[in-house]
């Protein structure tokens, strides 16, 4: 099992879930990819979209759902400062993740996060587990509980 989906099953697994990620044969690393291999509707990815705090220099989370973008400014508004592109080191850096399987959970720091309101429609979400090929169903609720999200407006 990689790192990074160690880490992941074991931020589940300490907040009291059972939960097994799903290993993919095709790739997950766009929301479109996921939902194919997962079998639901675009919106019910929960992708997560890291930004680059131009201030604090530190990388922010928002889990969006996957039909979303993630707007620049309004997400700016919601993080308290200017937001830029997070590149490959930064999110390396602080999540542990790579660009195609960062995980809403198992974070190697702590990480500011927002919360779509949109995947709160669904009874059940689809997140990357890691890896470009490992994916997890969680609800929604639990999902926003166990990531310390706060539910924003930050998509247009």
């Amino acid at each position: 099992m990689s790192k990074s989906l160690n880490r992941v099953t074991n931020a589940l697994a300490a907040h009291g879930l059972q939960i097994t990620p799903l290993e993919m044969g095709d790739q997950t690393r766009t929301a479109a990819q996921a939902a194919q291999a997962a079998g639901c509707a675009l919106d019910q990815i929960a992708k997560s979209v890291i930004f680059a705090g131009q201030n604090s220099g530190n990388a922010i989370l928002f889990i969006t759902a996957g039909g979303n973008q993630v707007d620049a400014a309004k997400a700016g508004s919601v993080a308290g400062e200017t937001l830029g592109k997070a590149d490959a080191a930064l999110i390396r850096a602080q999540t542990g993740f790579a660009i195609g399987g960062v995980a809403p959970v198992g974070h190697l720091s702590p990480i500011t996060a927002f919360f779509d309101p949109r995947l709160m429609a669904f009874s059940e979400i689809w997140a990357a587990a890691g890896t470009p090929r490992h994916i997890f169903a969680i609800s929604p609720q639990v999902l926003l509980r166990i990531s310390g999200a706060q539910i924003a407006d930050f998509t247009g």
